[in-house]
């Protein structure tokens, strides 16, 4: 296989822009395309990732709602500082956790570690939200800025996080309307 054969399969596994002409690619007419292919909902449903998905993201939510309370109750009463650093490290290694192990679980249903065409503005998102995560580690071990800045940072992270959430809340019902039962319930 010549070089620019490797480049092209390298890019191409990266490559779910679905707007092809502003990625410099030729235009592509835009078709309504499922969010799973057949195939591809097979292997949503036999990897193991799935489930580990399913578990991590309630406890990515549960520890940021604790990191939320702890952050604004130190926003609100300048005490509890070392609490609210803990727990915004904690959600970003969680936050970590369920990326990795979502780059796995897309890997194996899409066959690319990020930016699957089905998932590809959720991913562009949540690329944002992990700089905003680890602008906040650095500040935080770089003894960057004041604490109330860095209170702001992390508000500015979890902000990014609920949009980014919320994005993958719609996508799953999305994936549920779409499921092969409700299209023959609805036949």
């Amino acid at each position: 296989m010549s070089s620019s054969g490797v480049l092209d399969r390298l890019i191409n596994a990266f490559d779910g822009c679905p707007y092809g002409a502003a990625a410099g690619r030729s235009h592509r007419t835009a078709q309504r395309r499922p969010l799973y292919t057949p195939e591809e909902r097979a292997r949503r449903d036999a990897t193991p990732w799935t489930l580990v998905q399913g578990i991590l993201a309630p406890v990515q939510f549960a520890v940021f709602l604790v990191s939320l309370g702890l952050v604004l109750a130190y926003l609100l009463t300048g005490e509890g500082l070392f609490a609210a650093e803990v727990s915004i490290v904690v959600k970003t290694l969680v936050l970590y956790l369920i990326m990795v192990t979502g780059c796995i679980w897309e890997h194996r249903v899409f066959g690319r570690y990020l930016f699957a065409p089905s998932f590809y503005w959720e991913d562009v998102f949540s690329m944002l939200v992990l700089a905003l995560h680890t602008a906040y580690l650095v500040a935080l071990f770089g003894a960057l800025g004041e604490p109330l800045f860095r209170m702001w940072l992390a508000l500015a992270a979890y902000a990014a996080y609920v949009i980014n959430a919320t994005q993958f809340v719609l996508k799953l019902r999305a994936a549920r309307l779409e499921s092969p039962a409700r299209a023959r319930q609805a036949a």
